[in-house]
């Protein structure tokens, strides 16, 4: 507890190491703080899918973009083995074909491109009567329940980040941070809270109208092959803003509501990524409450299986585990920056897109604080 630090970051998850990354690399003594003994959250509870394609477009996309490249970036450092490269979105209907092309006409969709059903079914056998699938090269995945540990010893042995576990912070007033353990002190601070809305600035947060989101998770065996690639299906084309703002949607959504309002009305959609060990990992699902309860109902497992099985053919393996996770959700913004004071920063990731977006924020965050240019050529 002795010593004094230039930066406070309060929170482990992807958010606040993507802080305390971004102020290390300024040569800034960093200190991360985080009431738990090792990531728990939100996380860890994902895909680890650094999802840029699909992204809403302007900000969110070029943040998507950056931490992707940030991730490629220390992936190796760190010993984090990127999993999976690129995405397929199946398509089944005639108007996901037609939201499909008109993303591809938009600057979001350079590199991507249309895959023939011929293509996607040497992918996936099973997969009858798909027309075929989105491509895209510009995503990456990683196994963020090792990434995130991994993560953090590569902080402290590269960039001599301080790492505090087991503590809880109850007031945050630079240059005094109290804690469980006592007074900590830092110039400056930043509060990452993830789905935590009460405990440090309760105000600042009920401000921005957030509310929490549970998903639903499984794990699944080895399918007995290799997907070339993280799988999504059409119900992503409403899901992602990136997709589901242009004007072409309107008519999937029409039909979809049509034809499966149980998905829409729980928020399923499709996202299945494959581990090192061959396993899938399968979600996922979106029922928001300030209280999230902690039951999953199977009828909501049923649907992300059927959805598996119909995009790509696959009987589901035998699934392994099941795991709920909670994030912080906004009706109308994916994140958000507030200063509590001149010397604290409040960042809150409401779009359910940490993995994807955390780095970027990180850099734009830490370089507004001390008046630099973070990453890139900084």
């Amino acid at each position: 507890m002795s010593g004094h630090f230039d930066l406070a970051v309060v929170g482990a998850g992807v958010v606040g190491l993507a802080h305390a990354y971004a102020a290390a690399r300024l040569g800034k003594r960093v200190v991360v703080i985080d009431r738990d003994s090792r990531a728990n959250g939100a996380s860890i509870r994902n895909f680890g899918f650094v999802t840029v394609t699909g992204q809403k477009s302007g900000d969110n996309w070029r943040r998507a973009r950056r931490s992707r490249d940030v991730w490629a970036e220390i992936a190796p450092q760190a010993g984090i083995a990127i999993e999976q490269h690129g995405l397929l979105l199946a398509l089944r209907h005639p108007e996901s074909v037609a939201v499909a092309e008109a993303f591809l006409k938009t600057s979001m969709g350079d590199g991507c491109a249309l895959r023939s059903s011929s293509e996607f079914t040497e992918a996936f056998p099973g997969a009858v009567g798909n027309l075929g699938a989105l491509w895209s090269p510009h995503d990456l995945r990683v196994e963020s329940r090792d990434a995130l540990p991994r993560l953090a010893a590569w902080l402290t042995g590269r960039l001599g980040v301080t790492f505090l576990w087991r503590t809880a912070v109850h007031a945050v007033v630079p240059p005094a941070i109290e804690t469980s353990r006592g007074r900590i002190e830092a110039e400056a601070a930043i509060v990452c809270p993830g789905d935590d809305l009460f405990t440090l600035f309760p105000h600042r947060v009920a401000a921005y109208n957030v509310t929490r989101c549970r998903l639903s998770m499984l794990r699944l065996a080895d399918p007995g092959f290799r997907m070339p690639a993280p799988v999504m299906s059409d119900l992503g084309l409403l899901r992602y803003a990136g997709y589901g703002d242009l004007p072409e949607a309107q008519a999937l959504r029409r039909r979809l509501e049509a034809e499966q309002p149980a998905h829409l009305r729980n928020g399923v959609h499709l996202i299945a990524v494959q581990s090192a060990d061959g396993s899938l990992v399968v979600g996922d699902s979106h029922h928001y409450d300030d209280t999230p309860p902690p039951f999953a109902p199977v009828e909501v497992d049923a649907m992300i299986l059927d959805e598996l099985r119909a995009a790509t053919g696959m009987t589901p393996p035998a699934v392994l585990e099941r795991w709920t996770g909670t994030y912080s959700s906004c009706t109308d913004r994916a994140m958000f920056v507030d200063a509590p004071s001149d010397a604290v920063r409040l960042v809150m990731v409401t779009g359910g897109n940490g993995a994807s977006t955390a780095f970027a924020i990180g850099e734009e965050v830490i370089g507004a604080l001390y008046g630099c240019k973070v990453g890139g050529d900084a």
